[in-house]
């Protein structure tokens, strides 16, 4: 039995926990970003994962950083095993590294080298990948450096998005973490150093982003909607008479079929979609959401709208 650090923040930490808690070892505290104010009251909530470990009655610490002497201390005085991370949001120094007896982990939701970084799910996606899946790594100073301790792989499905792949690595990951943790306790690892030549960054993303480009293809559109599905959402202006509203764009796929039509110009309504021009082929839209609304399928937005030849991302001349 390992007495274990957890460190991690949003939904997709909850899962490696959670295995944790039910396993033999022993979580003797956690690690979470200070509370934020969220929805509409801007209220103080805690993370998921403070709200998983509160449930279970394990410590929580939540330090806004580790340059304070007394929180890197206060790790140090646990007397951990291991420490293990899941997108936890705070860069950890060579004192908290060290702290644990078999030093710090972390479960990236990437197959390293490929999309270090912050936003690795979203990234693999709007380039396109076939695959991606989760990489258990012995933690250095470097961002997501370190030696590579596991190896997972998964398809992403064409149609799949962000918020769906995330759920299914989110999973993948506590698994991941509880097979090789027999081979943790025992020290009887076989660590691969990562490929430096094969490295990618997966930068965080930004709401400028999410605005589409129509002049791009149909094709590297509609995995930017895949990737920015359920954050930040990809979005264009929409012209209603002489309203600008702003359409946030949450599913579509790309159609065989080409058009000369200028890029944005929706070209055909049908009853469950609508068909827009873009800069090489032609972007089926089949759910919308619009100013003040709740996400809903093409259908239901065109039982009161008829968006027959608009220009979509700029006003009509």
């Amino acid at each position: 039995m390992l007495k274990i650090i957890y460190a991690g923040t949003p939904d997709f930490s909850v899962a490696a926990l959670q295995a944790l808690i039910d396993s033999e070892h022993e979580v003797v505290a956690v690690y979470t970003q200070p509370d934020r104010p969220a929805g509409r009251g801007r209220k103080l909530t805690p993370s998921p994962v403070k709200k998983v470990a509160l449930e279970n009655n394990i410590a929580v610490f939540q330090p806004l950083n580790f340059k304070a002497d007394e929180d890197k201390q206060a790790l140090i005085d646990l007397d951990a095993d291991l420490m293990v991370v899941a997108a936890y949001g705070l860069i950890l120094p060579l004192a908290v590294l060290d702290a644990p007896r078999l030093g710090c982990i972390n479960i990236h939701a990437s197959i390293l080298p490929r999309w270090r970084g912050a936003a690795p799910i979203q990234r693999s996606i709007l380039a396109g990948d076939a695959e991606t899946g989760i990489t258990i790594m012995q933690m250095d100073v470097g961002l997501d450096t370190g030696d590579m301790l596991s190896k997972v792989t998964c398809e992403i499905g064409n149609e799949m998005t962000a918020s769906q792949l995330h759920d299914q690595l989110m999973e993948m990951g506590g698994k991941a973490l509880m097979d090789i943790m027999p081979a943790i306790e025992s020290e009887n690892l076989q660590p691969e150093k990562q490929d430096e030549s094969l490295v990618t960054y997966a930068e965080k993303l930004q709401k400028a982003e999410a605005k589409i480009d129509w002049q791009q293809s149909a094709a590297q559109i509609a995995l930017q909607i895949r990737a920015f599905n359920a954050w930040p959402v990809s979005q264009t202006l929409y012209y209603k008479g002489d309203k600008e509203l702003v359409m946030r764009i949450w599913q579509a796929q790309p159609l065989s079929q080409s058009t000369d039509a200028e890029p944005g110009t929706v070209i055909t309504v049908q009853k469950k979609s609508f068909h827009v021009a873009t800069g090489d082929g032609v972007l089926e839209v089949t759910e919308i959401q619009m100013p003040g609304k709740k996400p809903m399928a093409v259908a239901a937005f065109l039982n009161a709208n008829d968006p027959s030849g608009a220009l979509l991302g700029q006003q009509a001349n």
